[in-house]
């Protein structure tokens, strides 16, 4: 098994909570996560017909069954009314990582379990592999990474990306939403879904994008609510500062993984990457995703921005850490030309009162410090510490 990250951090939690949940998305290594973690605890999931049943109809005699070792209880937001009675356990027992809870949905799980157990339970959120999990310092084939994505599964088992990704898309992915919202017109939801990645790393209108879709504006802003809630998408949003400057509110638009963003494009094989249209956006949205994972793995919240004002002035990424920002420029190419540094020159100029130096992450494979920049390559993204 790959070594997570994140397991250092889940297992400091189950030491100080006596309950402990992982998030994430669909088979981004939940279960075989925990089950690793805490082998000598018993394991359930509530995926499981008969499991469920007995969880819902005797939800005591269910959790007695966990009391000595404690449990892994996978896909919890399944059987939301067990939260009040593990309330009732953790309040009368207080042993640290007693329930280890899972689930793909985000704020099903978290709405139920923030409101029974407040303040005996910490939260994780477990995202696909990252660079360094699977490739260390390797220099990978940019269009290969970008093609296959960090889904666990697809490593572990050496599938073919296209139709490994095809099955979760239609078993996953599908199934969930479907059992969330009312999709009526499942076409209509697939064609929302390629939009989507066809505005990757994109700044978001909602009402063209549902125009685009042929979608009422709140049926577009609900679907975009739920597929962020599942950890399919997600967002940064604009960083605001006092710099007299008209700034962009809208969000910009991202996947969690970026393979699954080729494959909502079309993208067939590691050759229709080469001189794809929108190769670089999902080459900022795989460095995104990866400054993300960098925070989430260990138990941060994302710092992640961008800047972009009303005449077009963009910087990729601000990172702010509260007493200052770092800003951040992203471009493909593997040769470093002076023009990557103009929107950070620019940022530095109109902010000098708490920007840190500016960093770009570009296609080479050679880490540098300049005395203006500091730049780094796609493969170490999780260096910038910040």
């Amino acid at each position: 098994m790959i070594k997570r990250t994140i397991s250092n951090k889940i297992l400091y939690y189950a030491r100080h909570y006596p309950v402990v949940t992982v998030t994430g998305p669909r088979q981004s290594g939940k279960t075989t996560l925990c089950k690793a973690l805490f082998p000598k605890k018993k394991y359930f999931s509530l995926e499981n017909i008969d499991t469920r049943d007995y969880a819902k109809t005797d939800p005591r005699s269910f959790l007695n069954e966990c009391l000595k070792e404690g449990a892994v209880i996978d896909e919890a937001q399944r059987v939301p009314e067990l939260a009040s009675y593990i309330q009732e356990i953790v309040d009368t027992k207080d042993k640290p990582g007693l329930f280890i809870l899972t689930g793909s949905q985000n704020f099903h799980l978290l709405d139920t379990v923030s409101q029974s157990l407040a303040g005996r339970i910490a939260l994780a959120a477990l995202l696909p592999f990252s660079y360094s999990e699977i490739y260390f310092d390797k220099a990978i084939p940019i269009d290969k990474l970008l093609f296959t994505g960090f889904y666990p599964r697809i490593h572990d088992k050496k599938l073919n990306p296209t139709e490994a990704l095809s099955f979760y898309v239609s078993t996953y992915l599908e199934r969930d939403i479907r059992a969330l919202i009312n999709v009526k017109d499942l076409s209509k939801f697939e064609k929302f879904l390629k939009l989507c990645a066809g505005r990757t790393a994109q700044i978001i209108n909602l009402s063209n994008f549902a125009n685009d879709c042929g979608i009422n504006h709140n049926t577009a802003k609900s679907w975009l609510g739920v597929l962020e809630a599942s950890y399919v998408i997600f967002f940064t949003r604009p960083h605001y500062a006092n710099f007299g400057k008209r700034l962009i509110k809208a969000p910009k638009l991202y996947f969690t993984d970026c393979g699954l963003a080729a494959y909502l494009l079309d993208i067939q094989n590691v050759k229709h990457l080469v001189n794809h249209p929108l190769k670089g956006a999902i080459f900022e949205n795989f460095v995104v995703a990866e400054l993300l994972k960098a925070r989430t793995n260990y138990g941060k919240n994302s710092n992640i921005y961008f800047f972009r004002d009303n005449v077009g002035n963009e910087v990729d990424v601000i990172l702010d850490n509260g007493a200052s920002v770092k800003p951040v420029e992203i471009k493909l190419g593997s040769t470093i030309n002076n023009d990557y540094f103009k929107s950070l020159r620019y940022y530095q100029k109109i902010n000098k009162r708490n920007s840190l130096k500016p960093v770009l992450i570009y296609g080479g494979d050679k880490n540098q410090r300049r005395e203006e920049f500091d730049i780094f390559s796609y493969k170490n993204v999780e260096r910038i510490n910040f």
